[in-house]
C-alpha cells in the first residue's frame, strides 16, 4: 500500500488515506500514521483494507497538499552508506577513503521538526551561498527494537520514502571546522514523501544492499544524476542494527540512507564546477525513484542571519 499524509485546502487538520492512482481514499480525521504502526504491520494493513471497502471520502492528489508521510517522528538519523558520494568528494580534496568508512555505517541526527512535504516550498538557509540537494532513500521503522542484529533487523521497517536533505555546504564546512556536527548545515529542511510505500510493494527488486531502483535528480528539467539503490555499501538490515546498538530505535524513527551515487551539487561539482551550480532562488530540483514516487521542490527566500553579538 501507498499511504498518504496530507491537507485539504478547506482545512489545516492532517489526514491519510491510501493512495490508489491519482486519488486518496481518505480515513476521518484524527489519526495519524505513526498511531498505525507498532506491530509487525497488522493494524496498518487491516486499517487500509478497511479504508479502501468504506473511506470517509475520495480525495484527488493533486488537490491536496502532501505533508512528510510520519509527520513527527521521534527521531530522524541520516546515514553514509554510498561509496561513490563519499569517495568522489574525497578524492576531490585529495583524501582516501577513510577505513572506518567500511567499518561502521555512520550517521548524525537531523531536524525531525524541519521536515517539509513532497511539493512544498524550501527556504534558502540563513547565510547560506551553496545550497545543495542530497538525493536518498527514507527508511521507516514499523516496530520498536533494540540491540538487533544485521540479520534480522529489517524485519522491523515498515515501508520506504523518498528523503531529501537539503544541505547547506558553506555553512556545514564552517561549523565541521570544530569537529563536531553537521548541526545548522543540514537544519533548515528535509523533503520526505510523496506517501510511505509499505516495503511488500516492492519486495521482488529487493537485493543484498538495497533494491533495484533506480534514483534520478532533475534541477529545471534537466537532468543531473541518477544511480541506483542496490549500489549502497551498507544494507538496511545493518544500518538498522547500528541505530539500535546500545539504544532502541522507535516506531516512526526515520533512517536516511545516505546520498546516492550522483545525487548530490558537491560530488557533481568536482567534475565540472560551472555545469552545477549551486542552488538558488527560484530552481526546482524533482527527485523520482521508481515505484516510490516523485517529489519536487522550489527553493525560496529564506529569512536573513541575524548575528549573535554586534
Amino acid at each position: 500500500m501507498r499511504w498518504a499524509t496530507f491537507q485539504v485546502p478547506s482545512a489545516p487538520t492532517e489526514r491519510i488515506g491510501v493512495v490508489r492512482g491519482d486519488e486518496i481514499y481518505a480515513m476521518a480525521a484524527g489519526p495519524r500514521l505513526i498511531d498505525l504502526l507498532g506491530d509487525d504491520g497488522e493494524r496498518l494493513a487491516a486499517a487500509g483494507a478497511k479504508t479502501l471497502a468504506s473511506p470517509a471520502e475520495v480525495v484527488r492528489v493533486d488537490r491536496v497538499r502532501l505533508l512528510p508521510p510520519i509527520s513527527r517522528p521521534p527521531a530522524v538519523r541520516d546515514f553514509m552508506t554510498f561509496r561513490q558520494h563519499i569517495e568522489s568528494i574525497r578524492k576531490s580534496q585529495g583524501l582516501e577513503l577513510p577505513t572506518q568508512f567500511f567499518e561502521i555505517p555512520v550517521f548524525y541526527f537531523t531536524n525531525p521538526h524541519a521536515l517539509v512535504g513532497a511539493h512544498d516550498p524550501v527556504p534558502m538557509p540563513p547565510g547560506c551561498q551553496n545550497l545543495d540537494f542530497e538525493c536518498e532513500i527514507g527508511v521507516v521503522i514499523g516496530r520498536d527494537g533494540s540491540n538487533l542484529e544485521p540479520k534480522n533487523a529489517a524485519d522491523h521497517v515498515v515501508g520506504f520514502c523518498l528523503f531529501n536533505d537539503w544541505s547547506a555546504r558553506d555553512v556545514q564546512r564552517n561549523e565541521m571546522e570544530m569537529r563536531l556536527g553537521p548541526a545548522k548545515g543540514k537544519d533548515t529542511a528535509t523533503t520526505l514523501g510523496p506517501w510511505l510505500v509499505t516495503k511488500d510493494e516492492i519486495e521482488p527488486w529487493r537485493r543484498q544492499m538495497g533494491y533495484d531502483l533506480e534514483m534520478v535528480v532533475s534541477v529545471n528539467g534537466r537532468e543531473y544524476g541518477r544511480d541506483r539503490w542496490s549500489n549502497a555499501f551498507w544494507s538496511i538490515g545493518e544500518i538498522i542494527a547500528y541505530a539500535s546498538r546500545g539504544t532502541k530505535v522507535c516506531a516512526g524513527d526515520v533512517l536516511g540512507t545516505g546520498t546516492c551515487g550522483n545525487g548530490c551539487l558537491a560530488e557533481l561539482r568536482t567534475r565540472d564546477a560551472a555545469a552545477y551550480p549551486w542552488l538558488a532562488v527560484g530552481d526546482e530540483i524533482v527527485y523520482e525513484v521508481e515505484r516510490l514516487g516523485r517529489i519536487a521542490n522550489r527553493i525560496v527566500a529564506g529569512p536573513p542571519l541575524i548575528p549573535l553579538r554586534p
